[in-house]
């Protein structure tokens, strides 16, 4: 090969490289505005460039159609608009679903193709005319009897956006879904190889392995990257690498996993004077000061409680955890998320999703390392999005 030929090889193989950057996915929720300063967050705090994706969470459906329960949606659809005109490349997606809603917010929606096919028609007009790109289903999760109709739906709902782009001079409408990272779940839930040819990319939650609600009750932690030394049986499933390897290998390409990291952590209020990983939990943690919500910390409230606190890296797990009192905290920091994206991009995965913007200190007044660190040690570990 003359050396004219290698440079053009090289000049293409740069540019496919260059198509291939990864994506960060970001939620952020409705309810977030309704909390108090330094907590209290709205669309205006959202920096445009921050993130390749974003993920509106969340909407519900009443009689067959999409709805947002939002006490200023005029505002969101305004602020929707005006980010994408400061960064046309920014896709905004809307989420339907979520935890309250569980399985019964989908039902009676799905139960029939006439009933879907009015929900299709509704959700297509709504993005079109709110200027989003596409939707997320969250359904948190399709039991064993609902995973068919979840599944009909997911193909109801590409074809249905296929069939939109000859309507619209738009791009081609979105679909992604939130998937649990639990094994008995995903083996419950999705038809994957379905869903792989389907879907967009998925976004997996990739946390909540260990909290309040287990039983016996000790301590663990949110989203350990690997396997724990003390993990035996089913708790050795409970760890980011499982989970993303459970998914290849049930199907779903590498390229199309987001893999989720969460800006929060999981908290305990321990039994007794030890204070190791797995030590006896009385009971979930004391609620934060601002997300009033006991066993869970944002992380703006995770720096707040490490002042004075005894921080220990679980180098097996590659994550960190606090003890203060008879409180206890598994979270994710900087040096955590570092190793998780280097992690994610040894595996070619599609990118890493954040959930959930509003719970990183975005105003940088709470742990001293500017706005969003978390989010930006995830974008800046990723490299080109």
């Amino acid at each position: 090969m003359d050396q004219k030929s290698l440079w053009a090889g090289l000049v293409i193989l740069l540019l496919l490289q260059g198509g291939s950057a990864y994506k960060l996915v970001c939620y952020f929720t409705n309810w977030s505005q309704d909390r108090q300063d330094p907590g209290k967050f709205t669309p205006k705090n959202i920096d445009p460039f921050l993130c390749s994706h974003l993920i509106y969470s969340f909407a519900s459906i009443t009689n067959n159609k999409v709805i947002i329960n939002d006490k200023n949606d005029a505002a969101l659809y305004q602020t929707i608009n005006e980010l994408k005109t400061k960064n046309p490349k920014l896709k905004i997606l809307l989420s339907i679903g979520g935890y309250l809603f569980g399985s019964k917010g989908f039902h009676p929606m799905v139960d029939s193709s006439t009933s879907r096919l009015e929900f299709i028609n509704s959700i297509i007009l709504f993005l079109r005319n709110h200027n989003f790109d596409g939707l997320d289903i969250s359904w948190i999760y399709p039991d064993r009897k609902d995973n068919t109709v979840f599944t009909m739906l997911i193909q109801e709902l590409a074809e249905a956006f296929n069939n939109d782009i000859g309507k619209s001079s738009q791009e081609r409408l979105l679909l992604t879904a939130g998937v649990s990272a639990g094994r008995q779940m995903i083996d419950n839930s999705y038809q994957i190889k379905t869903l792989a040819e389907k879907l967009d990319f998925i976004n997996l939650l990739s946390f909540d392995f260990h909290g309040s609600w287990e039983k016996p009750l000790v301590t663990g932690h949110n989203s350990p990257l690997r396997k724990g030394q003390l993990d035996r049986g089913t708790s050795s499933y409970y760890n980011v690498e499982y989970a993303v390897a459970y998914w290849i290998r049930k199907g779903m390409p590498a390229e199309k996993i987001i893999m989720g990291i969460p800006t929060y952590g999981h908290s305990f209020t321990l039994a007794s004077a030890e204070t190791s990983l797995g030590a006896p939990a009385s009971g979930p943690g004391a609620a934060g000061p601002i997300t009033k919500s006991s066993g869970f910390l944002a992380y703006y409230e995770v720096c707040q409680f490490l002042q004075g606190a005894k921080i220990t890296r679980l180098q097996d797990q590659q994550v960190p955890f606090a003890v203060k009192g008879n409180q206890w905290v598994g979270y994710d920091d900087v040096e955590s998320i570092e190793t998780k994206v280097q992690f994610l991009k040894n595996l070619n995965l599609g990118g890493a999703m954040i959930w959930s913007i509003d719970l990183d200190d975005f105003t940088g007044k709470s742990c001293n390392q500017g706005p969003y660190p978390l989010v930006q040690a995830v974008k800046k570990n990723l490299g080109s999005l």
